[in-house]
């Protein structure tokens, strides 16, 4: 080989890196505009919305009796005589900073309000996430290598169900059953009273900091009371799971190269869950991230129901009581969830699968 060439291979294995590291950067950068590009337009969904409603923020606040000179004062005050664009500029600026407002329910901001009841979500949320994905994924997998099978049937009528009916009325029978009925789980609400002070709160989930304190009683009791609206949420959860997952599964089967392991002699079990399984196991990251943040924002009926002390009930309540800065800022938070969890599977994806990079 010529010196030539020798310096054209060292040229070019010095360059590879850094061509690499350039494709990096650009991929960062494309990923950070596009995350900054939906903030803005998830900021100014809200913001028009709230220009929108047929509702009078002032007279939400001082109400219908209030003089002009107070109403004209109040305007004022919440920067609404100001032009369109300048109050969008402020609605921007305040909402980067979670400053949200004032709760006209509470008389707090509206910050401090979701961070006191979003803990009994995210700990509703994730019992529920760890029961219907324990149960989702194993029921569609059984469902696909049995397909047409009476077991596939009933997966399916089960999905079914759990797609189908209400929330509501599935958590108002579980309480007449389970709970009037045979006494077998805790009532509504999230904690006995007796217990409400004896627990001192160190995460805001009441399974764990119990635990951490050592109080299995208060534990058995908080136990007692998610496991029902926990169970309810995770069935629609598995329905939705155990679809998708029976779903790939069945796209794999399909597959030339679980013909020819079944050709090599692999067994069933192997063919399952050593070469169909791992294929689809970045595919259910994205099922499973974003069913749960349904659950996150969608436990509203559910917390209803149970009086559970949650984001889903704090927003009905907001709702019900016309308090549009509280509504924005839990709207905002939702879409700040959906945004973060699709952020964190895509660099799974690209991380995991080859075949995306």
């Amino acid at each position: 080989m010529s010196a030539s060439d020798l310096a054209g291979s060292a040229a070019s294995n010095q360059s590879a890196p850094s061509i690499r590291w350039g494709r990096v950067a650009r991929e960062v950068l494309r990923t950070v505009a596009s995350v900054l590009v939906t903030i803005l337009g998830l900021l100014a969904l809200t913001f028009f919305i709230g220009r929108l409603l047929p509702l009078d923020p002032v007279l939400a606040i001082l109400g219908d009796d209030a003089s002009q000179e107070a109403y004209d004062r109040m305007v004022v005050q919440l920067g609404l005589d100001k032009p369109l664009w300048q109050q969008f500029l402020t609605y921007v600026v305040n909402s980067l900073q979670f400053d949200f407002g004032t709760s006209l329910t509470s008389g707090k901001p509206v910050t401090e309000d979701i961070l006191r009841v979003f803990p009994a979500t995210l700990e509703l949320a994730t019992v529920a996430m760890i029961l219907g994905t324990g149960l989702g994924i194993p029921l569609g997998v059984i469902a696909a290598a049995n397909r047409d099978t009476w077991i596939d049937q009933v997966v399916r009528v089960l999905s079914l169900i759990g797609y189908s009916a209400p929330i509501f009325w599935l958590g108002l029978l579980g309480l007449t059953v389970f709970y009037a009925g045979l006494g077998w789980v805790g009532g509504p609400g999230r904690i006995d009273i007796l217990y409400q002070y004896d627990l001192t709160p160190r995460t805001g989930l009441y399974l764990i900091d119990s635990a951490l304190a050592g109080r299995w009683d208060i534990f058995a009791d908080v136990f007692s009371r998610i496991v029902l609206p926990a169970s309810i949420l995770a069935y629609g959860a598995m329905a939705y799971i155990s679809r998708m997952t029976r779903s790939f599964m069945l796209e794999q089967f399909s597959q030339e190269y679980i013909v020819a392991a079944r050709a090599k002699g692999a067994s069933r079990t192997q063919m399952i869950w050593s070469h169909a399984f791992p294929n689809i196991a970045v595919q259910l990251v994205t099922v499973v991230a974003l069913s749960y943040a349904f659950l996150l924002e969608g436990a509203v009926l559910t917390e209803t129901v149970f009086a559970w002390p949650g984001f889903g009930r704090y927003l009905t309540t907001a709702l019900l009581r016309a308090d549009m800065n509280a509504v924005l800022g839990c709207t905002l938070v939702v879409g700040l969830i959906f945004i973060t969890l699709n952020l964190l599977c895509d660099i799974f994806y690209r991380a995991f699968d080859p075949r995306t990079r």
